[in-house]
């Protein structure tokens, strides 16, 4: 039975019957699957999924204390990035009979880790799906940026084709400083260097793939004054959360570009802000926002009218705003992933990953505290 289920001020959606894709399915009687944070660009993984699972609920709320009880009479349920998988709400789960959660994204740092394991529950994330997805929007912010794309586009709009404003650089020969050598890092680095540029990287953990591309790896503060583009590939770790600080910008060649499609909490805004400032930082591209959870993946546009005559909500990021109305950043909704190779990528994996978990086998992407 397909179930879907309507809140308060949430929409439930509908969806093709078919998707253009083809997907063997294996049928898993024995899980009741609850979905979470619903939308509609999510048809072709729903499409997977319906396959796979005889009995699903699918729910447009994101996960969070209120909504943790529509996980019940669920034995799994399926997460994205910014639900809320805290002590509080992983309680909840586990009052309700949910014996596995499924992470449809690489990101776990929002999961009370020990909380889950206190309770016998695994949770198992999608590690990899598409690296060359995420490392083509990091490129596509480099080169928005540096032509000036939106700037130009918006100019041409109203009948202005002046070309004074618009000067760019040659990405050839310039030196590009990778923050992670995974798999999205040395996808990244892979276009980059048939660009012409010279690629280095920090990574506390070398690889010997990235050493294999000819790519040299450096200490952080030799990649911050050697980079005239610096883009963040790596994961929100207590060691890795503000690796973007103030001491850090202070280091960077004046006029940088900083692009980050990686986890929001990787920099620290306030000290991002001031080195756009003072022009250390020359422009910022950002997919990710250190406090983007309740706000990105949602349109709040919708809230503007809370105050009449104000039109502002009051979920109000004035840094956001700050940062957004800057003509030299860019600030895109934590949309890198989002391509179908990509989401069709991370339905089959969560299928796999919760096939283990219904035979009982040991959870291949499981993760633990």
């Amino acid at each position: 039975t397909l179930q879907r289920l309507r809140r308060p001020h949430h929409r439930t959606h509908r969806f093709p019957e078919a998707a253009a894709y083809e997907y063997r399915s294996i049928i898993m009687p024995d899980v009741s699957l609850a979905v979470f944070s619903v939308k509609p660009y999510m048809y072709a993984q729903v499409e997977v999924w319906k396959k796979a699972f005889p009995e699903i609920k699918l729910i447009d709320a994101t996960l969070s204390p209120m909504t943790a009880e529509l996980a019940k009479g669920c034995s799994a349920i399926c997460a994205f990035v910014n639900d809320d998988l805290s002590a509080e709400v992983i309680d909840a789960l586990a009052s309700h009979g949910v014996k596995f959660i499924a992470m449809r994204c690489a990101g776990f740092d929002r999961v009370d880790l020990p909380t889950a394991a206190k309770h016998g529950i695994p949770v198992c994330r999608v590690p990899a799906y598409s690296p060359y997805a995420v490392a083509e929007h990091a490129l596509t912010l480099m080169m928005s940026l540096n032509r000036q794309i939106n700037k130009a586009s918006i100019r041409v709009s109203q009948g202005n084709y002046d070309l004074s404003g618009l000067v760019g650089f040659d990405m050839h020969g310039k030196t590009v400083g990778v923050v992670g050598s995974g798999k999205i890092g040395q996808c990244l680095m892979a276009i980059l260097i048939g660009m012409g540029c010279e690629v280095i990287t920090y990574d506390p953990y070398e690889n010997q793939a990235t050493k294999d591309m000819g790519v040299k790896y450096v200490t952080l503060d030799e990649l911050l004054a050697r980079s005239h583009v610096v883009s963040l590939h790596c994961p929100l770790f207590p060691g890795t959360h503000h690796i973007i600080n103030k001491e850090t910008i202070a280091k960077m060649k004046p006029g940088a570009m900083l692009i980050n499609t990686s986890r929001g909490g990787l920099i620290d805004t306030k000290a991002v802000i001031e080195g756009l400032d003072n022009r250390t930082i020359g422009s910022l591209g950002i997919d990710v926002y250190e406090e983007e959870a309740g706000q990105f993946f949602s349109d709040m546009s919708m809230l503007t009218d809370n105050h009449p005559g104000a039109s502002l909500p009051d979920t109000f990021d004035p840094q956001l705003a700050l940062l957004s109305s800057r003509p030299n950043v860019i600030v895109t909704p934590h949309m890198a992933f989002l391509t179908q190779d990509a989401l069709v990528a991370i339905a089959e994996t969560t299928v796999k990953n919760l096939t283990e978990f219904s035979t009982g086998a040991t959870c291949t992407n499981e993760v633990k505290a």
